[in-house]
């Protein structure tokens, strides 16, 4: 459960400016992302809250969006991520997205939430409140492109608690 405080010696700064906790809708970045920043010491973002009232109106509709309409979102995201210590969650789908986060944080890691389409539709049938409708999540698994290497990344199960998941991201930080 380290994760807290940890610095580079001799820097006296943190291993990273800004973390991304990504994946597909209902797959715990929110919940993973908020507890991961509680326990760094970090500033929690969720990029849900950073798009545009059309965007998330087109969602509201069953419709996703397309790469246009998400461009200056993840403008905003990555200028987010870059301005102070923070841990983003962002579904950062393709890897185009996440190209365009780092190229406003070239520091940033990306924690990738790993979970299967069955294990993951149970757990949005479940929430309530959320503008993404059950009818999206085909189209969100559609558009994935799971990070792989050359990308640096850092993929953790979803299957396991919300505590086991952040010491998982903890390990592969090295904290």
């Amino acid at each position: 459960m380290g994760c807290r405080g940890k610095t580079r010696r001799g820097s006296g700064a943190r291993m990273t400016k800004s973390i991304v906790v990504m994946g597909v809708s209902g797959s715990g970045k929110s919940t993973i992302g908020a507890e991961l920043a509680a326990r760094l010491g970090y500033r929690f973002v969720d990029a849900d809250d950073l798009h545009p009232p059309q965007n998330v109106a087109h969602m509201q509709s069953g419709q996703p969006l397309d790469d246009d309409m998400r461009r200056p979102w993840l403008d905003i995201c990555g200028q987010t991520i870059a301005a102070e210590q923070t841990v983003l969650a962002c579904s950062a789908l393709k890897c185009s997205y996440r190209d365009i986060l780092r190229s406003h944080a070239p520091d940033m890691v990306l924690v990738y939430l790993d979970g299967s389409q069955e294990d993951i539709h149970a757990r949005m049938a479940k929430r309530a409140g959320h503008f993404m409708p059950l009818t999206l999540l085909q189209s969100q698994f559609d558009t994935l492109e799971p990070p792989a290497a050359p990308e640096p990344h850092i993929a953790v199960s979803i299957v396991s608690s919300t505590t086991g998941i952040v010491d998982d991201i903890c390990s592969g930080l090295s904290l």
